[in-house]
């Protein structure tokens, strides 16, 4: 996964207005059109264990699956707010190294989800996101979350 330049103006987004995001030292590090990829080091997000705290885990992956929709909107000109309806998140190991996740929409496909909210219609979404455990090869963490999408109206926020 590539991260271009220009997708380091979202991650200035998420910790200048993200207060979290800047606390947990969150860095984009992988983009490919279709997954976001976030990074965060672990001295942060320790919790009395001396792994990752469940709570950053959490937020790292909700904090994938809204830059993901964030990177989209953005490629296709679309202005809408992006809120989080609700989340079912799954622990399957302790993480006692940096944070790493992925996020990727689920349902609709890109292309129904854009075209619905370039309509102006309230559109919403199905993403999953996981934090990649030690060996690599199975989610330590994963999340599944759905959004709603608010189309924004010229002169409203």
């Amino acid at each position: 996964m590539e991260t271009p330049q220009h997708y380091a103006e979202l991650e200035q987004l998420m910790r200048s207005g993200i207060p979290l995001a800047r606390a947990m030292e969150l860095r984009i590090v992988g983009y490919d059109g279709e997954r976001l990829a976030l990074s965060a080091p672990l001295a942060p997000n320790v919790n009395d264990k001396g792994c990752a705290f469940g709570g950053s885990i959490g937020s790292l992956l909700t904090l994938a699956a809204w830059g993901l929709i964030t990177l989209k909107l953005g490629e296709r000109g679309i202005a809408a707010e992006v809120y989080i309806r609700d989340a079912e998140l799954k622990f399957s190991e302790p993480v006692w190294d940096s944070l790493n996740a992925e996020a990727w929409l689920v349902e609709p496909d890109w292309d129904a989800l854009l075209e619905s909210l370039s309509a102006g219609k309230k559109t919403r979404c199905t993403m999953l996101a996981e934090v990649i455990g030690e060996n690599g090869a199975a989610a330590a963490a994963r999340q599944k979350s759905s959004f709603v999408l608010l189309p924004l109206v010229e002169g409203t926020r």
